[in-house]
């Protein structure tokens, strides 16, 4: 304690970024209304391959509205995609980016944003949270690379939870986890403030309720509405702290070895919850309590099997002799992580998780 007795109390700092968020069933049939009270015009609308139909649904209710389509997003946000959607911004004339999907999109929408300067309108079709940051990033031949710039996150971002009823259960389940990574260490995080607590906690209780009946019941709408809301709690408590070990380690896994990105955050989470336990003690506690069970490790564990999240490291293409090369990476960067991150330690981990 500081000699004014001031060192046991509360002390934070936080910034918030402008944002509209739009969050109901049957939302998208409102875009054009979204779009045009943000003043959007010309947008290249932004997607993955393979989802056909809800981009033109997106296209007839923009009208004229769109300048394009580009919908060759992938995963991980390799750089010489951004140079395509680049020049497909600039053969279009488009002036805004509208993105419909994952992470994936919305992260190719980021990209653009920052080169092009454009403004992004988000709507995502999954749990990953990315809608609601400032986070971006890409993958060349040397890697992952993650930033932050507040001008890249989406200006308007639209929930309609009718969108992530065709999420088969194994996307569903590992996208879930991912958004439950994302609470977990926004709790312990180096710069946790009380908004990011509040809606970490509120996250967290939201998939413990949902997740095992959008799994199990994948047409059941009250669920998905439920799960959308929580991972969308989820991304503000990612967006507003700084992410530790788990997350360094679920970046380097899919920019050096190409890991599907949920399936990895499914994967790795249980195990450095683990590692973490003994150094965040009212984080793990506060975990705990949200998923009602009698230690975080033991909640995030449940909630894995529940989500169908039965497959390891191997399973998703890491190779043994990988595991070395991925602890050194990881270790070689110092970030916020409440425990001390050593190579041995973080091999410990992937072998756990392999």
């Amino acid at each position: 304690m500081t000699a004014d007795g001031s060192g046991s109390l509360p002390q934070f700092a936080y910034q918030r970024r402008p944002v509209r968020v739009v969050f109901r069933v049957g939302a998208l049939e409102s875009v054009r209304a979204e779009i045009d009270r943000a003043g959007f015009e010309r947008s290249l609308l932004v997607a993955t391959p393979g989802r056909s139909t809800v981009v033109q649904r997106l296209a007839d209710a923009l009208g004229s509205g769109i300048a394009g389509v580009f919908n060759r997003a992938a995963l991980h946000v390799p750089l010489s995609l951004v140079a395509d959607a680049l020049a497909e911004v600039e053969r279009t004339g488009a002036r805004s980016v509208v993105t419909i999907g994952g992470g994936s999109a919305i992260g190719l929408g980021k990209a653009i944003a920052h080169h092009a300067g454009l403004p992004v309108a988000a709507i995502p079709t999954t749990y990953s949270g990315s809608e609601m940051t400032e986070i971006w990033g890409y993958t060349d031949e040397h890697g992952k690379k993650t930033l932050r710039e507040a001008a890249v996150a989406p200006a308007i971002v639209i929930y309609d939870p009718a969108l992530t009823l065709d999420l088969s259960p194994a996307t569903s389940g590992a996208s879930g986890m991912n958004a439950a990574a994302h609470a977990v260490e926004a709790l312990y995080a180096a710069d946790a403030n009380p908004v990011s607590t509040l809606v970490s906690e509120e996250a967290l209780r939201g998939l413990g309720r949902s997740l095992p009946a959008v799994v199990a019941r994948p047409g059941d709408l009250a669920a998905r509405t439920e799960a959308l809301r929580a991972a969308h709690l989820a991304g503000v408590a990612l967006d507003a702290t700084s992410m530790g070990l788990h997350h360094k380690l679920a970046h380097v896994l899919g920019g050096t070895f190409g890991l599907s990105h949920a399936e990895t955050h499914a994967t790795l989470l249980p195990h450095v919850v683990a590692f973490n336990e003994p150094a965040a003690a009212d984080a793990m506690r506060r975990i705990a309590a949200a998923l009602g069970a009698s230690s975080a490790t033991d909640g995030i564990r449940a909630l894995g099997r529940a989500a169908g999240i039965t497959y390891g490291l191997g399973d998703l293409g890491l190779k043994c002799d990988d595991l070395d090369r991925a602890a050194a990476i990881a270790a070689a960067t110092t970030y916020p992580n409440p425990r001390a991150v050593t190579r041995e330690a973080v091999l410990e981990i992937l072998e756990r998780a392999f």
